[in-house]
């Protein structure tokens, strides 16, 4: 049966760095969003995409840049209750959002931060995600991603959809929920890779050799890429100009039909970030799913991976302490700010 509770959606992505109005600026040339400040905290901007806000940017003068993507749940105390029973760590504690939601930063057990976040709303539908948006999400573990699967379905309920063997480099195991693909685990220790585990998100965009160079002008690096993956979609890793990591995905079936940037859609109703001991996320609505197959990485940063059928690989992120998300959608808490 399928889940209709927003549980294992992907809701919110928060950029912590040291200069988010640079930050504003560099998104916004490279894949369009626009900015918009919390309703409820005009200091926490939020990013503007096609459908509404999908982020926040969080100034963290000290760590590693990073961002950090929120994942729904019913019940944020039952979730950081089982992530603590399963060896993973609580790096925020669940804290109120000035909109009724509530959220908390945890850790799983091989180090890779994420967020997680409830609503009082109810969930918008779940749709692909368009260009623009966050079209899928890789944990580059260390350990086998079988464990690492363990752990997260427990928590978030997601479900296997189907797994790679990339010969040396291992397994890559794509998860999803209801049917549709999320995203995709990988051990890069077994690539010889040190460091901490990261989440990676990958923005879907219809020209990625222009995103690229509009990317390259604004003083990012590229660390992978452009290059085609498994499936026939095509990926780039990219660090912002002040240490983020995220990545960049051109659909197969976006080939050839490059269009002309459309402005983001005014955020209805920001949902904003929550002003609580310095933590600025808000629910998003459902994640978006991506559409058609997702691509796989082969990092510069991370490490490089040979794709054999898979989707994104990760480009190399750090681990940072934190903050929360926010909602998208119609329905949904806006990040709040630390």
């Amino acid at each position: 049966m399928a889940d209709l509770t927003v549980r294992g959606q992907f809701v919110w992505h928060e950029l912590w760095t040291p200069n988010p109005a640079g930050a504003h600026e560099f998104y916004s040339n490279v894949v369009g969003w626009s900015t918009q400040a919390w309703e409820q905290d005009p200091s926490y901007s939020m990013f503007v995409g096609p459908k509404g806000p999908l982020g926040g940017a969080l100034q963290k003068r000290a760590g590693t840049p990073q961002w950090l993507p929120y994942v729904g749940v019913t019940d944020v105390d039952a979730a950081a209750a089982t992530v603590t029973r399963l060896g993973g760590r609580t790096q925020t504690p669940p804290a109120d959002l000035p909109n009724g939601g509530r959220h908390a930063v945890l850790v799983d057990p091989q180090g890779a931060p994420f967020g997680i976040h409830a609503s009082k709303a109810t969930p918008a539908p779940e749709s692909a995600a368009a260009v623009g948006e966050f079209s899928w999400h890789e944990l580059a573990t260390n350990g086998t991603p079988e464990t690492a699967f363990a752990f997260y379905t427990a928590v978030f309920g997601w479900d296997e959809i189907n797994r790679f063997d990339m010969g040396p480099m291992g397994t890559y195991l794509i998860f999803g929920r209801n049917g549709a693909q999320l995203g995709g685990m990988f051990d890069k220790a077994a690539a010889g890779k040190p460091g901490a585990a990261y989440w990676l998100g990958y923005v879907r965009v219809d020209d990625l050799e222009g995103t690229v160079e509009r990317a390259k002008g604004g003083r990012g690096s590229v660390l992978t890429g452009p290059m085609d993956v498994p499936g026939g979609d095509r990926i780039a890793q990219v660090m912002d100009p002040h240490g983020a990591f995220f990545a960049l995905h051109l659909l197969a079936a976006d080939k050839g039909a490059v269009k002309p940037r459309a402005k983001p859609a005014a955020a209805p109703a920001p949902r904003a970030p929550a002003k609580a001991a310095k933590s600025p996320p808000a629910a998003k609505q459902p994640a978006k799913k991506t559409a058609g197959k997702a691509p796989k990485p082969a990092a510069k940063k991370p490490a490089a991976k040979k794709a054999s059928k898979t989707k994104p690989r990760a480009a190399a992120k750090k681990k940072s302490g934190g903050k929360p998300p926010k909602k998208r959608g119609k329905a949904g808490a806006k990040p709040k700010r630390r």
